[in-house]
């Protein structure tokens, strides 16, 4: 058993080296012997938090996910505008390209919200996995429904409030806010697949394209 305390740390050492065991080898090439020596503990350790590889992943894919809303919400602020807010947004859940591979994957908030990190190539690596394994596995589609419809409930709050607050014309928040998240995904996946369009190499232009159709300007 852990030490006594110790519960919170241990927990966020097995899921950052859950997620950094999945980029590197997949998510059949990740198994709870590898974790546990990535996150420096016994397997024993792994099991007692996590019972099973199966859970493990649920886990991972969760704290995954809630990576971007975490670092989302921390910039975001009353005073800014909506258009500012969705630059935060997709700074975040579809970054600039940058080459920040010699930093570790960190999704705890216990040593505060400005030291989770995850490099950018890992992001791609991880989303695929997940991703596609979640095609057909019904505990890890229940993961991405969940996310996906507090994101879309969160975007359309920004664009019914740049709506209400004359800096957008928006006929229907809710779907604006599906199509920039649909766009996303798919962009996504276009980069990992590394199909650039003609205009750029990174595809990111065309979602702020999109959200400038509803700003005035």
């Amino acid at each position: 058993m852990p030490k006594l305390g110790m519960e919170p740390t241990r927990r966020a050492e097995v899921i950052n080296a859950t997620l950094t065991c999945i980029s590197i080898y997949g998510m059949d090439g990740m198994t709870l012997d590898k974790v546990a020596e990535l996150a420096d503990c016994s397997k024993g350790v792994v099991t007692y938090y996590f019972k099973n590889k199966d859970n493990l992943t649920i886990e991972a894919f969760k704290s995954f996910l809630a990576y971007y809303g975490l670092k989302i919400e921390a910039e975001i602020a009353n005073t800014m505008t909506a258009g500012d807010m969705l630059d935060v947004t997709l700074k975040h859940i579809l970054p600039p390209a940058r080459n920040d591979t010699g930093e570790q994957i960190n999704v705890s908030q216990l040593d505060g919200i400005e030291k989770m990190h995850i490099p950018y190539s890992a992001q791609g690596r991880l989303f695929i996995q997940f991703f596609s394994k979640a095609v057909l596995d019904r505990n890890l589609q229940e993961v991405v429904s969940s996310s996906y419809l507090a994101d879309v409930h969160g975007v359309a709050k920004i664009f019914d409030y740049g709506n209400k607050a004359g800096q957008m014309t928006v006929e229907d928040a809710q779907s604006a806010a599906y199509g920039l998240l649909a766009m996303v995904v798919g962009l996504s996946f276009f980069r990992v697949a590394d199909i650039p369009p003609s205009r750029s190499e990174d595809n990111r232009y065309i979602c702020e394209d999109y959200v400038r159709r509803f700003t005035k300007h």
